[in-house]
């Protein structure tokens, strides 16, 4: 199932539409992994990218372990958990959902909208196969399982529990093996404890003094790790309702717990880029098992204790031996009461026995003047060219100066913003505007954008409405009985038809991913290009495309071009009188040599009536949309005779005449006052 619907009534909402530029299939992942969770009888890991991509790998298989990837999240994947002996995963992200899917076959069976801010994170109680789910929002839900993967996408309403009572943001939770205790931690640096059968708060504890990052349960919920952004790990009695053992083994933030399923050891990461491994009943005794090149987020244990997988905020998983030695003959290590200068300890590895590689995420980016190209530059150092309006990438560069790749391919053209560039994922996702407003800002000459060779007529194209229509190029919209009479190709006696999207210029990667979300918020809807064509997701788009979209890629009706007022005056070196200040408006996309054809024919009176000039004198005519051929070749032949005659200047500048006005208001008039040029008679 390709697409998923995440969200509500959005008729009140401002809806964005977004698009990602990556390639077909993303075997790597492109920035740090949030999670795991492996599957011991088919020995596969499962993990969780912050470039919202699930991976499944073949622990069995390291010259090639990608299985395959689950798709369908927009942001960061922060949480995941096998269920229903591995036949399930349970999935938490910051756009706000939880998902189930079939972990044998990667695909998304529902998707889960109780949360409304990102979820961060999940636990698992084995024997009821229930699972919770908790985040930003300061709720933690309880769901079934079992009930949630009897869902399809379109009826996933379950009946959820919730535990209230949270102030902060919650970023860990646990929940012991039998469902009986409940633990998340938050900002508020506080453990607070539920019994998730009643939904009844049983205790809080307080002892850290920062946010808790990490927790972990015993089997029968009477003892309690946690650790935190302090530096510290706790053990804590649920009896005695107090902590009973403070760990300092990190120099630094503690991230991620493991423990042993008799609760004898504890191993722990963070920021300190180390793997600590500690024996609970003597807090003295623990061992360095290795240290990584980035902060560790997550650890799964392989079902053997040989080995752990290691996640980081970078890309490539790492396996880690641990021997039977380091289990019996944990070291004593030189005990230090500051979490800020613990001794270390023998270091056991110092490097891994496999991994699971990563690719580079973009970290950086510039758009380029003419508002179509992107240069980027990755984790590695490598920079590379990007074509927004064809949504792919077009050169990479290797190895360059960034900031002189910048200045050397920026020309001096101004073309209106009329997309954002967001690089969370550590892909390229691009927002068009908010709104059509920002959307449909950039109107150029089809010709001089290499969109089209015909040299006859200056066609204007808008980049916000081609590369809509290229995006829902597939979706086929059935035309009601009320359209057929529209000229919409139904001439009122034949069959019903359908009208499909598109533009005549180009079309985008297929495998594009397109996503609907409202304004600043959730995701509404997600689909690849080529899946608009399906019966299911057209029904969807039908009701999430919001009517701004649909009068463009359906209705195919243009978008209104922008309008620019500007004074025109005699330069004090004319020798023309001055007359009044002449307030004249045109599209902003107009080129000076219109404005020097408009001077030569009307002000100075010297050439014939040929139409510069519409709509009472005060417009100043400029080439046409595509389609609309007003702009004929005597016109052309009357501007190239008033470039010779007349000379255009800003600011005491002469002007190009291949210039255009937006680009003379932001590179030479500088101001936020309306433009005034000034004009002069060649002699």
């Amino acid at each position: 199932m390709a697409a998923h619907k995440t969200g509500g009534q959005t008729a009140r909402k401002k809806v964005q539409v977004s698009m990602v530029i990556r390639d077909e299939v993303e075997k790597q992942h492109r920035a740090g992994v949030n999670s795991l969770q492996y599957d011991p009888a088919l020995h596969r890991l499962y993990s969780a990218g912050r470039d919202s991509i699930i991976r499944i790998w073949n622990c069995r298989n390291m010259k090639e372990p990608y299985i395959q990837s689950m798709e369908h999240h927009t942001d960061w994947v922060n949480d995941i958990v096998l269920c229903c002996s591995g036949k399930n995963l349970i999935s938490a992200s910051s756009d706000t959902t939880v998902k189930v899917w079939n972990a044998h076959k990667g695909f998304c069976m529902s998707t889960l909208r109780t949360h409304k801010d990102y979820v961060k994170a999940l636990a698992y109680a084995k024997d009821r196969e229930q699972v919770a789910s908790a985040g930003l929002d300061k709720s933690i839900f309880l769901w079934d399982v079992n009930t949630l993967t009897a869902l399809t996408a379109s009826n996933n309403t379950v009946t959820t529990s919730s535990l209230s009572g949270n102030r902060d943001s919650i970023y860990s939770l646990a929940m012991n093996q039998i469902g009986t205790v409940i633990v998340s931690g938050s900002t508020e640096k506080v453990l607070r404890v539920w019994d998730p059968r009643f939904c009844t708060k049983l205790m809080k504890l307080r002892g850290h003094t920062d946010n808790i990052k990490a927790l972990v349960l015993n089997r029968d919920g009477t003892q309690c790790l946690s650790a935190s952004s302090d530096g510290t790990i706790k053990l804590w009695s649920l009896g005695q309702q107090r902590c009973v053992q403070t760990f300092r083994v990190h120099k630094e933030g503690v991230w991620a717990l493991l423990a042993t399923d008799n609760f004898s050891h504890v191993i722990s990461g963070g920021r300190d880029k180390r793997v600590v491994m500690t024996e609970l009943s003597f807090a003295e005794r623990y061992t360095v098992i290795c240290e990584e090149k980035a902060p560790i987020l997550k650890m799964a244990m392989t079902p053997d204790q040989s080995s752990i997988w290691v996640a980081t905020s970078e890309s490539t998983i790492n396996n880690w031996p641990i021997s039977q030695k380091d289990w019996q003959e944990l070291g004593i290590g030189d005990y230090c009461d500051s979490a800020s200068n613990v001794a270390g300890n023998i270091l056991r590895n110092t490097e891994p026995t496999q991994k699971i590689l990563g690719g580079p995420a973009i970290r950086h980016y510039h758009i380029l003047n003419d508002k179509r190209h992107v240069l980027t530059k990755d984790t590695e150092e490598n920079i590379a060219l990007y074509d927004v309006l064809k949504a792919c990438k077009i050169e990479d560069l290797g190895r360059v100066d960034f900031e002189q790749e910048c200045k050397k391919r920026n020309k001096m053209v101004y073309v209106p913003n009329w997309f954002n560039v967001d690089l969370k994922t550590g892909m390229l996702t691009i927002h068009l505007g908010q709104d059509e407003n920002d959307c449909f800002s950039a109107w150029v000459s089809a010709k001089e954008t290499g969109l089209a060779e015909n040299d006859a007529v200056d066609q204007k194209v808008n980049y916000g409405n081609l590369l809509l229509q290229a995006l829902l190029e597939h979706w086929w919209r059935p035309l009601h009985a009320d359209d057929e009479n529209e000229g919409n190709g139904n001439d009122g006696n034949g069959p019903l038809q359908h009208t499909r999207g598109g533009n005549p210029y180009f079309s985008v990667p297929s495998h594009t991913p397109v996503i609907f979300s409202e304004v600043g918020g959730r995701t509404i809807y997600r689909l690849l290009v080529r899946d608009a064509a399906g019966e299911t997701e057209g029904v969807l788009l039908n009701e999430t495309v919001p009517p701004w979209v649909v009068n463009i890629v359906v209705d195919k009706n243009l978008p209104q071009f922008i309008k620019i007022p500007f004074y025109l005056l005699p330069h004090a070196s004319s020798g023309v009188k001055s007359l009044k200040k002449d307030r004249l408006i045109a599209n902003d996309f107009i080129q000076v040599r219109k404005v020097a054809e408009h001077v030569y024919d009307k002000v100075l009176g010297a050439g014939s009536d040929s139409g510069s000039v519409a709509g009472g004198g005060n417009t100043v005519s400029s080439g046409s949309p595509a389609g609309d051929r007003t702009n004929t070749d005597s016109n052309a032949d009357n501007s190239s005779l008033a470039e010779e005659k007349v000379e255009l200047l800003c600011n005491d500048q002469v002007l190009d005449p291949s210039m255009d006005l937006r680009t003379v208001r932001h590179f030479i008039w500088k101001s936020s006052a309306d433009l005034t040029l000034h004009y002069r008679p060649v002699k």
